[in-house]
């Protein structure tokens, strides 16, 4: 709910009192849209401060997801011979590693968002929501051009992408729901406790194997699957394959369990993000 603003005048000069909003469940948008010039303004400067100084730029978001899909294929393609539901290899990883490079980059950015601009938060008022979402927009340019290397690389291999294709915008949405929800909650955890911020590169490793991939979904026995869809990246990351590389068609079931818990952390981190708004300025 937008803050209530009032004001009253007292001889000349106006007195104005902000509050807070009285409904914490409220997302709201028509306040985020109006600060949209300070969005594209800390938009604009993370992506700038990321590469700045850098001898290859932005190509690293193309290097760091072709290095690991070379590594992933020689060690688990080669040498362990995991199976990759009929695709080569290096297109079954890399289609993977898209959502999963976004969803820890974006995360990772999201949760360091209200810490990293304190001294913004203490001096002027705006929606304290729009850092996180600066975090998660941003590392949408390096999976566009990700994108584009994809294709390339299904060029290389005589892959065309089927009518399957068509769903892939739904899972892009999924990915970026994914990323705000869970960066919503640490993004809020992070400004009472530091050892969040400090936990994220564990917790991102760690999540990395409990996703399909270098492994497919498939080899998770049925008994176990609607637990394994608790994970919500992976409903994100079956669905990049099955669109892009028409691969095995996923458990739906199990897709629907990381879909409904993707809903069930937006609303759970919208109430506790603007629950604890108000103490930011505060405990930084």
């Amino acid at each position: 709910m937008t803050d209530a603003i009032d004001t009253a005048w007292e001889g000349e000069l106006p007195i104005t009192l902000i509050e807070a909003g009285q409904r914490p469940f409220w997302l709201d948008v028509k306040e985020i849209w109006r600060y949209r010039d300070l969005f594209w303004l800390l938009a604009r400067r993370n992506i700038v401060t990321r590469y700045r100084q850098s001898v290859v730029g932005i190509g690293w978001a193309v290097i760091t997801p072709l290095l690991s899909t070379l590594i992933f294929t020689v060690i688990f393609g080669r040498v362990a011979g995991i199976s990759s539901d009929g695709a080569p290899y290096p297109l079954f990883v890399f289609t993977a590693l898209l959502p999963w490079t976004y969803f820890s980059g974006a995360l990772s950015a999201a949760t360091g968002s209200v810490v990293g601009n304190g001294a913004l938060v203490q001096k002027v008022y705006f929606p304290r929501m729009l850092l996180p979402f600066v975090g998660v927009v941003t590392g949408l340019v390096e999976l566009v051009i990700q994108f584009v290397t994809l294709f390339l690389l299904m060029a290389w291999f005589g892959y065309a992408l089927g009518p399957n294709a068509v769903f892939i915008l739904a899972f892009l949405l999924l990915a970026i729901v994914t990323a705000l929800s869970v960066g919503l909650w640490l993004t809020a955890l992070n400004v009472k406790y530091r050892d969040v911020g400090q936990a994220i590169p564990f917790v991102l490793q760690a999540w990395m194997w409990l996703s399909p991939i270098v492994y497919p979904s498939q080899q998770i026995s049925d008994r176990l699957r609607p637990l394994y869809g608790l994970n919500p990246m992976v409903g994100v990351i079956e669905g990049f394959r099955w669109s892009l590389l028409g691969s095995v068609t996923p458990d739906w079931s199990m897709m629907a369990v990381s879909a409904a818990v993707v809903c069930s952390l937006l609303v759970g981190g919208v109430y506790y993000f603007r629950k604890t708004e108000v103490t930011f300025a505060d405990v930084i």
